[in-house]
């Protein structure tokens, strides 16, 4: 058991597989009292899958650690600001939310319906919106109050976010959406003690061993790469007071791999001084074009 969370007060949504309870069980290990949300529902966020919150809690008392489960959708806004009271009420504060809790309903473009858009936005970056919506409610109030705030928001953000995914445009659109929040997180927050930052992962999830398969297959001996653990020191350390000066920042991460993504930036321009004629910009575009980085491939194209 380490100390580099020891005290500090998380949730992590859905946490009760995959990347989210690597991240629950890591903080304990860390010495944080873990608040374990899941909704327990499949990968297409149906049905009821039994309560993988209680079991990830049980694993993590087993360590010693002290944790609680809860079952709130992060979509929805009162159930958002219960998961917020859960914290308080068990563990007296709360100093670090962790947006993890998602699903995927998988198709191209064309085929996609309103209900599965609607669906797959609503759940991860509305899922954040309310969460840690009602967490900033919690430490402004603090903040204003005088007490001092030293807190955390840690984004889940995607590659598909940052460069698109084929099949996927409802989670790339979303995922995109969540790395845009956090810019404007971290700009907004930093006056009242708290930082914004987001992860792009790769590993093995249930989301990804469908699509990914081969990549994502477990190997026989030597370092598992896609193992989902490898993601989350990661996050604790983000979540730590060690982090404080770290804010509005997207990290993509992979079993060995930190990477700074380096986000949309102003590329070469052209001024004219006056309005452009339609028949003047084909060349200036092009010329424009030439200069530019080229654009990374979409994944899947």
């Amino acid at each position: 058991m380490g100390d580099l969370c020891r005290g500090r007060v998380v949730i992590v949504t859905g946490a009760g597989r995959g990347i989210g309870r690597e991240h629950a069980l890591e903080f304990a290990r860390q010495g944080a009292k873990v608040v374990v949300n899941d909704l327990g529902v499949s990968l297409r966020g149906e049905g009821d899958e039994g309560a993988p919150a209680d079991r990830v809690v049980e694993e993590i008392r087993a360590l010693g650690g002290e944790s609680v489960a809860n079952g709130a959708d992060v979509a929805d806004g009162r159930q958002a600001g219960e998961l917020i009271q859960t914290a308080l009420d068990a563990f007296g504060g709360l100093d670090v939310v962790v947006n993890n809790a998602g699903f995927v309903r998988d198709r191209m473009f064309v085929s996609t319906s309103e209900a599965e858009w609607d669906a797959v936005v609503r759940v991860h970056l509305r899922g954040h919106f309310c969460v840690a919506s009602h967490a900033c409610a919690y430490w402004r109030q603090r903040s204003k109050a005088g007490e001092p705030v030293d807190a955390r928001i840690i984004n889940t953000s995607s590659g598909a976010g940052l460069q698109g995914s084929v099949g996927q445009s409802a989670y790339s659109a979303a995922k995109a959406g969540i790395a845009a929040l956090t810019l404007v997180q971290a700009a907004e927050l930093a006056r009242y003690g708290i930082t914004a930052n987001a992860i792009a992962p790769s590993a093995r999830t249930r989301m990804t061993e469908e699509v990914f398969a081969d990549m994502m297959k477990k190997p026989e001996s030597g370092f598992d790469a896609m193992d989902p653990a490898n993601i989350s020191p990661l996050v604790v350390w983000l979540g730590s007071a060690e982090s404080k000066d770290v804010t509005g920042r997207v990290f993509e991460c992979a079993g060995g791999m930190i990477r700074v993504a380096d986000g949309w930036r102003e590329g070469p321009k052209v001024e004219k001084g006056e309005r452009w004629q339609p028949d003047e910009i084909g060349a200036a575009l092009h010329d424009l074009l030439r200069k530019a980085t080229p654009a990374q491939k979409v994944y899947g194209s």
